[in-house]
């Protein structure tokens, strides 16, 4: 059986279309968790896009059934596994320093990609990682890697985990449309936001006001705010999350993974237009390390010789 061919740079058109979408209604996330909590967050935001789906569903002829439900489920619950961790994280470490560890993301698709599915790597894509990853630290800022700790790591998992599920995405649930994975992603997290919520509601803790309580808050009475960017919220992430995972479907991971650092001048620029927040030279010298990160990655791969075993260079 034949390896799926890497459609590169429609892959990275799909990514651009996430990062700007995902980049714009994440700007808002500090808007939602004024007056609602994390786990309501995720559950209410579920069922605005699973009721977006069913509108949409039969118009633009969308297959949402699994053909290997089993693999979509344990994709599913390793991406949501990431993103509790991640927001989790949020609690208690800084925000830069939690979302340098989830972009060590690329580092980890390449290692289980060398080590579990014995795939060759080339020096440059090592090297393009690293400097993407050196454009990561330069953006966030110097407190990024400060203060490491054993909570430190938390976000590193959830790195490591969001790697194992964009890795998941092309060779578990290959065939499977991009809106079915989309599915089984916001159902997981559903789930996940739902039992939170339980929990929280039998087992109440002390929250703060405003932002600072959004991991500790349980079930409240929504504001019309709350419900109007959760719902944005679900209609962008539907959207953006569909281009991703469209890409891991029609690229190589360890590709796509680098181009999703776009992600942070997508964010640095949002955030300057609706907020006013300016960004240091150092920042744009990182964006500019971010690029060139993803077009070393992006250089076509050369064919392999003769004497090259085939399953090294297996895409």
């Amino acid at each position: 059986m034949s390896a799926p061919q890497n459609r590169t740079l429609a892959a990275f058109g799909a990514v651009l279309i996430y990062a700007f979408v995902i980049a714009f209604t994440d700007n808002y996330v500090r808007v939602i968790a004024r007056d609602g909590g994390l786990w309501q967050f995720h559950a209410t935001r579920t069922a605005m896009a699973f009721a977006i789906l069913a509108l949409v569903a039969l118009p633009l002829g969308l297959h949402l059934r699994p053909k290997r439900p089993g693999a979509v489920l344990a994709r599913s619950a390793i991406h949501g596994a990431a993103m509790v961790i991640y927001f989790g994280a949020l609690a208690f470490l800084p925000v830069a320093q939690v979302a340098a560890g989830l972009f060590t993301a690329p580092i980890f698709v390449l290692l289980i990609q060398r080590f579990l599915y014995a795939q060759s790597i080339s020096g440059l894509q090592i090297v393009a990682v690293f400097i993407g990853f050196a454009g990561v630290v330069m953006v966030l800022g110097p407190e990024a890697m400060a203060g490491a700790s054993l909570a430190a790591l938390l976000p590193v998992i959830a790195g490591a985990l969001y790697a194992m599920g964009n890795i998941a995405t092309r060779r578990w649930c290959e065939g499977e449309s991009a809106e079915t994975v989309v599915a089984g992603f916001f159902g997981m997290l559903g789930v996940i936001g739902l039992v939170g919520m339980a929990v929280l509601w039998v087992f109440p803790l002390p929250v703060p006001d405003g932002p600072g309580g959004f991991l500790q808050r349980g079930p409240v009475w929504p504001t019309g705010e709350f419900l109007w960017w959760t719902f944005v919220q679900a209609a962008g992430s539907l959207l953006g999350v569909g281009m991703i995972v469209r890409a891991y479907q029609i690229a190589e991971a360890s590709r796509v993974s680098v181009f999703e650092y776009v992600i942070l001048p997508a964010s640095a620029a949002w955030g300057l237009i609706l907020w006013g927040e300016r960004l240091t030279w150092i920042a744009i010298a990182g964006m500019g390390l971010i690029f060139v990160a993803g077009a070393l990655i992006a250089r076509p791969v050369r064919e392999p010789t003769p004497d090259q075993s085939p399953t090294a260079s297996r895409q």
